[in-house]
């Protein structure tokens, strides 16, 4: 029987998957593959709809650990790939906004339940007077045109932005993952791969594990898959996606991807961004045995 699972067509989920959607991963299920922005799978499972497995932002993670386990492995966690607040592009010679200067203005997101979001509130707790901000929910590709057009003062981007944002003649006020790993030494906690706790989890963990390691061995064999679904990206834009995000973390999350989930969620949950989460439900379903 096939297993239900939802991730984004975004390099770096294409390119973790390729192998067990493809069948080459032996004793695994086939994969019935639903392709879905991760707003969309966030709101699957904070109702318990859609698909057995999903792809859910890390930041949704508080809503719907009743339910779902997090799987220690096939989601992104990582280093120098964190969200960007941008802004537009001053006259030359004049100094960039500072961010005490966002205290009351137009900031757009592509989320109200992510963890780019939850990064950039925590980062505005300490550097907007106030925290006080009026925050516009935006599409992804819309957000760089608006900060450009001047319709918003600023916007918080994430993924291809990293390296597309010049382009729009926008500048760089804060990258949050830098903020976050100077602040706290641990990675940046994005994407999570979340399974209902009734299924085998141990044997979903193995599998997603030899997908991973799979990608790795043999990365030529994903690229077709990859560009299909890379929504008109081009191949070196998808191969640095690919190199930010799938990385240590996606294979095992280990004692620092554990750590660095921890301390979003507490610091999260300290600023009333999100419920407090059981550190139990965190680390594993109870009746299975984790994988090693």
């Amino acid at each position: 029987m096939a297993l239900n699972i939802a991730y984004s067509p975004c390099p770096n989920d294409t390119f973790v998957f390729h192998a067990w959607a493809h069948g080459l991963i032996p004793g695994a299920p086939e994969l019935n593959v639903t392709y879905a922005d991760i707003d969309i799978t966030n709101k699957w499972a904070a109702k318990g709809e859609g698909p057995e497995v999903l792809k859910i932002s890390y930041a949704a993670l508080p809503y719907v650990l009743d339910e779902y386990a997090l799987l220690p492995c096939g989601g992104a966690l990582g280093r120098g790939c964190g969200p960007l607040v941008l802004t537009k592009g001053g006259k030359e010679g004049e100094p960039p906004m500072e961010p005490a200067a966002l205290a009351g203005k137009r900031v757009a997101v592509p989320s109200d339940r992510s963890t780019a979001y939850l990064l950039f509130r925590l980062w505005a707790a300490d550097h907007v007077p106030g925290g006080k901000l009026d925050i516009v929910v935006m599409p992804f590709h819309e957000i760089m045109p608006a900060v450009r057009d001047g319709l918003i003062d600023a916007g918080l981007v994430i993924h291809e932005a990293r390296f597309t944002y010049p382009n729009y003649g926008l500048q760089l006020m804060q990258d949050l993952g830098s903020w976050w790993e100077s602040d706290t030494g641990l990675p940046i906690p994005l994407g999570a791969i979340i399974a209902r706790r009734s299924m085998d989890i141990a044997s979903l963990a193995r599998w997603a594990r030899a997908s991973v390691e799979y990608a790795w061995a043999h990365p030529e064999q994903s690229q077709e898959y990859v560009m299909c679904h890379a929504q008109e990206m081009s191949p070196e834009v998808a191969k640095q996606h690919i190199d930010l995000y799938v990385n240590e973390f996606t294979a095992n999350l280990g004692e620092d991807g554990y750590a660095a989930v921890s301390a979003l969620l507490n610091r999260a949950a300290d600023e009333g961004l999100v419920p407090r989460v059981d550190p139990k439900k965190l680390l594993w379903q109870e009746n299975s045995e984790p994988v090693r």
